[in-house]
Parts: structure tokens; C-alpha cells; sequence
């Protein structure tokens, strides 16, 4: 790919969040090279990786024997350099269900009340990791602005994840911090404040985890649902900045 192409759709990942790629005939192997023309490859420890495609992340109802469960959330934001972007490639779409959710978080930071704004500008939320067994020697806490400044667009989101996974907001108590997070989080998702993907075979979406939460929805779901998830490690060398 291109760089123009790329910076072109980097500048979209950053002022709408997320792009549809409808009708691509690729395989795993084309889906690594468009991520990588974006950046370096991450994989999340813990994650059950493609069969013969370590690099990739399988996404998959099959063979379970109850849905499984998701809720809005970024991607590994757990680390002190999490993940810019996301993707997910459908190898086999559902007959009915399975569509994916996003949130504007744009959106949420900008129809906050002013008086939440300045009660949290400069403030940190410590996000943890839970759900996955990690070795000793990975990252499992890491601390990020309430308020996102984008790198590419300048814009402002609310940067947050589930609340299970947000530990502690910096100089607030454990219970004002817990309603404080809880508050941000209904915010951010109501229903006038999500997308939600209805899958095609063939599609191709792709997010950027600094403006938007994501969640699978897997209730209703018939027929296999099955993904491969890639992600992208930031292509410059400092990371995302606190709002100035």
C-alpha cells in the first residue's frame, strides 16, 4: 500500500474512528500486509493466536458452549503503549447477529459537562489487565490521560475502557473514583453515541483505539461467527499526548 494511501486513511481513522472495507477477497497473509503498512504488529499475551498465523488473533464462537462475553472496552490499554489501531477480518459471518459496536469518544469528551471537564483535565486513569494469564514479566498496569489529544488530528477524546478494567483515577479517592468512571462510561455509551456493524462476508473494519470502545454483541448469534484480529503498534516513536 501506498503511503499516501495510508496517511489518507490514517487522517480518516482519526476524525471518524472507524472504517468499513466491504467485499475484500484477501487471506491472511494480504491482511498482514495491509496492517503492516500501518506499523509494527502487536499480539496481546494470553490471546489464542490463528492456527499457522501466530500473528494474528482468532475471534471465534465456535465449539463454545455458551456465547462469550464482551463489553465496551479498548484494546490492551493495560501497557504503557497500547495499541493504535484494530482490525478485524470476517472469515465466517453468522446467519443472524454477531455485529460489532463502537462508540464516538470524540463525542463523549466533547458533550461532557464543562464542570466535569475541568474537575478531570490533568487527571490519569490507571487501567489494569484482567481475564488473561500473563507471565510475571508482562505489563499489567498502566496509567493514561483522561483526556486523549489525537496526534493527527488534534482532536480531543474521553480515553477510558470497562470500568473493570480502570483501577483508579489520579487524586481521587477509591469510591469517588469508581462513580467517577462508572459516570464516564454510561457517557460514553449510550445509544445515540454508537455505531453498530452489521457483518458481510468479505468485510474488513479497522479502528483506532485512541477515539473509540468497541464490544462485541454475541446475543442472538446463529450460526459460526469467526474472526481474525490484528493489531498496530504505534508507527511513530513517542505515543499519544495529554490534553495541553
Amino acid at each position: 500500500m501506498t503511503a499516501p494511501y495510508v496517511h489518507a486513511l490514517r487522517l480518516v481513522l482519526a476524525r471518524r474512528g472507524v472504517i468499513v472495507l466491504p467485499d475484500q477477497t484477501i487471506d491472511d497473509e494480504a491482511f498482514l500486509r495491509f496492517l503492516r503498512s500501518f506499523g509494527p504488529i502487536v499480539f496481546t499475551a494470553g490471546e489464542s493466536p490463528v492456527p499457522g498465523c501466530p500473528d494474528l488473533n482468532l475471534v471465534s464462537n465456535v465449539g463454545r458452549d455458551r456465547p462469550p462475553r464482551s463489553t465496551f472496552h479498548t484494546d490492551t490499554s493495560y501497557v504503557r503503549n497500547p495499541p493504535v489501531y484494530t482490525a478485524l477480518r470476517a472469515v465466517q459471518v453468522p446467519n443472524r447477529g454477531g455485529h460489532t459496536l463502537f462508540t464516538d469518544q470524540h463525542a463523549a469528551y466533547r458533550t461532557l459537562p464543562d464542570s466535569v471537564r475541568s474537575h478531570l483535565d490533568g487527571r490519569t486513569i490507571t487501567h489494569i489487565m484482567t481475564g488473561l494469564d500473563l507471565g510475571a514479566d508482562q505489563e499489567m498496569a498502566a496509567q493514561h490521560p483522561v483526556f486523549l489529544m489525537h496526534p493527527e488530528s488534534g482532536r480531543t477524546a474521553l480515553y477510558l475502557s470497562a470500568p473493570q478494567r480502570c483501577a483508579a483515577v489520579s487524586g481521587m479517592s477509591p469510591e469517588l473514583a469508581k462513580e467517577t468512571i462508572a459516570f464516564l462510561f454510561r457517557h460514553s455509551t449510550r445509544a445515540d453515541n454508537v455505531y453498530r456493524h452489521e457483518w458481510s462476508p468479505g468485510d474488513v473494519v479497522m479502528w483506532d483505539n485512541r477515539c473509540v470502545l468497541h464490544r462485541a454483541d454475541h446475543g442472538g448469534v446463529v450460526g459460526d461467527r469467526v474472526m481474525h484480529r490484528g493489531m498496530v503498534a504505534d508507527h511513530r516513536s513517542g505515543s499519544s499526548s495529554a490534553k495541553e
